[in-house]
């Protein structure tokens, strides 16, 4: 099975006015299918609603978001395959995945440069947003994928911490663990044009390859839903056998 809440337009448009502050914000409510950005719109949060649109203004005037994305690709550019998964980090599936193939997919196919695997985060919640805020702290693809791994592999422990704050700290921990510096992850966790930036990316590639549950392939163009490794190993193996 897959996970189906992707966000809506209206709710991804919160996110934007909602701006870096919201990151940090407190609590607006139990409803974890939105962004963070009720918080924002609270009285205790007006100042940071503030400096947000101040801030919007500033990027409209000086220097828009590019929406450029770097993707998170492992494998040789030029393999004969591609394969693309769409996944998020508070996901079960995507977690079982990478729990009971991904590192067979991995030995098998990616560090033998038979596929390129890219990976394309979806965002189902506030906290998956905060994940690839930290996964993605310095564009560094190598820390990127580890951070991705111990994401996953700790994903029942972080995602149920408790209260945001806790949540929060959870994902610092793991940041910490992972080299970042508490300067540098502050500074990623309240980077709102990143953050705006992100979510025109995987709004984007949502809709371009109609992603509409977690955890979605692309190979070689071709969309398949969540599968185990015996099948993905044969879609591979016939895709392979074709680009020969």
């Amino acid at each position: 099975m897959a996970q189906t809440r992707i966000i809506s337009t209206a709710a991804l448009a919160a996110v934007f006015a909602a701006g870096g502050a919201w990151f940090l914000a407190p609590a607006g409510g139990p409803d974890m299918t939105l962004p963070g950005a009720a918080s924002a719109q609270t009285a205790d949060d007006a100042q940071d609603s503030a400096d947000a649109e101040a801030s919007a203004g500033e990027d409209t005037a000086e220097s828009a978001p590019s929406g450029e994305v770097q993707d998170m690709m492992l494998g040789s550019a030029d393999a004969p395959v591609k394969v693309i998964e769409y996944a998020s980090y508070t996901c079960p599936h995507c977690g079982n995945f990478h729990d009971t193939v991904y590192d067979q997919l991995k030995e098998n196919y990616i560090d033998t440069d038979k596929i390129s695997f890219t990976y394309r985060e979806v965002y189902f919640d506030k906290y998956g947003m905060w994940a690839s805020m930290i996964a993605r702290c310095g564009d560094d693809t190598d820390r990127f994928f580890g951070i991705t791994d111990m994401l996953y592999d700790s994903q029942e422990s972080w995602t149920r911490a408790g209260s945001e704050a806790e949540i929060a700290d959870e994902l610092r921990k793991i940041g910490r663990l992972a080299g970042i510096d508490n300067e540098q992850l502050e500074a990623c966790m309240t980077d709102g044009e990143k953050l705006r930036s992100l979510v025109e990316w995987y709004q984007t590639n949502a809709e371009e390859d109609d992603v509409t549950s977690t955890p979605t392939f692309i190979i070689d163009g071709e969309k398949y839903s969540n599968m185990n490794y015996e099948d993905f190993s044969a879609i591979l193996d016939e895709k392979l056998a074709e680009a020969e």
